[in-house]
């Protein structure tokens, strides 16, 4: 055994392949996504993986040197020569493939989580990262670098039937190869050469819970390969997009897929926390929980695709775990737990530098404790939505609409913090009073359609003052635009849903003025800004980039405001902000970069919601 690692240096173990001189940190957008409907890890393009949580999306990291360069943690493999390198996924998969072009050959590794089914339970947590020669020869580096509890806990290296088992006070990893390594006791790391068609597998296992090391051959990683391969075609087969931009719209329903947590049914907002809205500022939050609006909206897209069974999955968590009130009156949490939990207290994890120096690095989200009331209007639609296309709810469900609707019904005009997640103050914002209504107006067209009990004169009397309210204290004279807040001149692109919900005509004048108003302040070269944080403070510091869910909401509104051709445009210039493999981030920079956390699912569910309505549209 050797006395030291070679590969993890003091200048960051998430640089690429060249070895001294190349970035501590790829691009955001340089990455690739894999996963198990359980957890998720980050590829970058060098071959690293700089994110993982295993074995569920929002344990503590084992991998984040996307996060701290130097004492996250990381799994190198790339070949240990100059190479350029191009990544695609196994087409119709979620199975990522890294290739490299070398002057003496090319080589690729097969980096996925076998998956063969959305059980419940599944025992076993595997990443398979599985190295080919396909021309030529070449010399190959592995480094497992793993650093528990985000980079704060130590471990011990012992071996098991040949293979070293990583040991940490709370969790267990097994590494397993058919290449020789070495070990210092806590890195381990391989050196080894392949020939055109030679092969050679690592494995990394989670133990525990009656799970022990298993070797994984080539044959039985050639079998999950294929099994896996299987699995996410199979899935994809029952989309029932036939349109114009299939391949952008199948990565973004694959990617909403993979950020599912298969044991509860839960959406995860992303995989990720605290890549940062702007590099070197404060904006950087834990995404990796159950906002119930993004996942509300997913399962909007989900159905229009054909996905019946991620909805349904969906509605078993709101029925298992989202609770009308704590027995107070009180409201819904607007985020909770894979499993359902409800404490997501935030913290400050200061031994880690932050995304190039963006810190702090959060985990947790004290936006837990936020009033949004339009979370009301996203979940009612998406019960409407799931009642509609998937199969009629029941007695029970409506019995909790019901009670939701009716707590709307009183609360709808309380100040709130917004969707925007604000921390200067609650406000009468615009988009909560629009969603409010929407939670009471989609309730009113379940009761309609199924003939089911419900106070329609109550319901019908405060649904239609929240209109007057929004038509009269929304709309801005001097603006002459419907803006952020009432009784204000700010603009907000949250206001682009009022078509979208069906709160308003597409072409009511007052609308088509407002989506000038918008397009000449927030619009720049097709991207949405979501509002101006100077003439709006929000209580966080720093700027932001362009939001890319409002920027495919304006393709919407253009669509539905009967501009196709200006809405091919926006939506076509979206397309080339997407990464190399169709993949988003939060938001845009000004140069083009993503940042934020990545890839958000609200970014990919709207995509598809764009692509559908521009489809029918353009005819």
């Amino acid at each position: 055994m050797a006395a030291e690692s070679p590969a993890y240096r003091a200048t960051g173990g998430a640089s690429a392949p060249g070895g001294a001189g190349t970035p501590r940190y790829l691009p955001i957008s340089e990455h690739g996504l894999i996963g198990d409907l359980r957890s998720a890890a980050l590829v970058g393009t060098n071959g690293t993986i700089d994110w993982y949580c295993c074995g569920r999306f929002d344990a503590p990291s084992v991998f984040a040197s996307i996060l701290d360069a130097e004492k996250g943690g990381c799994f190198e493999l790339a070949p240990d020569v100059p190479a350029r390198t191009k990544q695609f996924y196994f087409p119709d998969t979620n199975v990522l493939i890294t290739r490299f072009f070398a002057e003496d050959g090319v080589g690729e590794i097969q980096d996925f989580m076998p998956i063969t089914d959305d059980s419940r339970e599944a025992d076993r947590h595997r990443l398979i990262r599985r190295v080919v020669c396909v021309r030529g020869s070449l010399p190959f580096r592995a480094l497992v670098a793993p650093r528990f509890g985000y980079g704060a806990e130590p471990h011990t290296i012992r071996m098991e039937g040949g293979y070293p088992v990583f040991e940490s006070p709370a969790a267990s990893l097994s590494l397993t190869s058919s290449v020789p390594v070495e070990t210092d006791g806590r890195d381990v790391w391989s050196l080894f050469k392949l020939h055109e068609g030679e092969t050679a597998v690592f494995a990394l296992d989670r133990l525990g819970g009656g799970v022990a090391p298993q070797a994984c051959p080539t044959a039985t990683a050639e079998e999950s390969f294929a099994a896996t391969v299987h699995y996410w075609r199979r899935w994809l087969s029952t989309s029932r997009y036939r349109g114009r931009w299939r391949e952008m719209v199948h990565r973004s329903a694959l990617t909403l897929k993979l950020l599912t947590y298969a044991p509860t049914g839960a959406i995860v907002a992303a995989p990720t926390t605290s890549l940062p809205e702007q590099i070197g500022g404060e904006r950087n939050w834990d995404y990796r929980y159950v906002w119930v609006r993004d996942a509300a909206f997913c399962v909007y897209a989900l159905l229009r695709l054909g996905f019946t069974g991620e909805a349904q999955a969906f509605m078993r968590f709101l029925t298992e775990f989202v609770c009308i009130s704590d027995g107070d009156g009180g409201p819904l949490q607007i985020m909770y737990g894979i499993d359902g939990r409800r404490e997501l207290a935030e913290r400050e994890l200061p031994h880690l530098e932050g995304y190039l120096g963006s810190s702090p690095v959060r985990v947790g989200n004290d936006a837990v404790d936020q009033l949004q009331l339009d979370i009301y209007g996203a979940l009612i639609d998406s019960v409407y939505l799931y009642d509609k296309w998937g199969e009629p709810i029941s007695s029970d469900q409506w019995d909790r609409v019901c009670g939701i609707v009716e707590w709307v019904c009183a609360h709808w005009d309380q100040p709130d913090e917004g969707i925007w997640e604000t921390r200067g103050g609650r406000k009468n914002f615009l988009y909560s009073r629009l969603m409010c209504w929407v939670a009471i107006e989609r309730a009113m067209r379940i009761a309609r359609r199924r003939g089911l009990p419900a106070d329609m004169v109550r319901w019908g009397g405060v649904r239609d003052g929240i209109y007057r309210r929004i038509m009269e204290r929304g709309w801005s004279a001097e603006r002459h635009a419907f803006v952020q807040h009432e009784d204000d001149s700010v603009l907000d692109a949250a206001v682009l849903m009022m078509p979208l919900a069906k709160f308003i005509s597409p072409t009511d004048p007052k609308w088509l003025a407002t989506l000038d108003a918008l397009g000449e302040e927030l619009v720049s070269d097709s991207l949405v800004y979501r509002y101006d944080p100077q003439a709006s403070p929000d209580g966080v510091r720093g700027a932001e980039g362009t939001f890319s869910i409002c920027s495919f909401w304006y393709v919407e509104a253009l669509v539905r405001a009967g501009r196709p051709d200006e809405a091919r445009l926006a939506f076509e210039k979206m397309l080339t902000y997407a990464n190399h493999l169709g993949l988003y981030a939060e938001e845009i920079g000004r140069t083009g970069e993503q940042n934020g956390n990545f890839p958000q699912a609200f970014t990919h569910l709207s995509l598809i919601s764009a692509a559908f309505n521009l489809d029918r549209a353009l005819g």
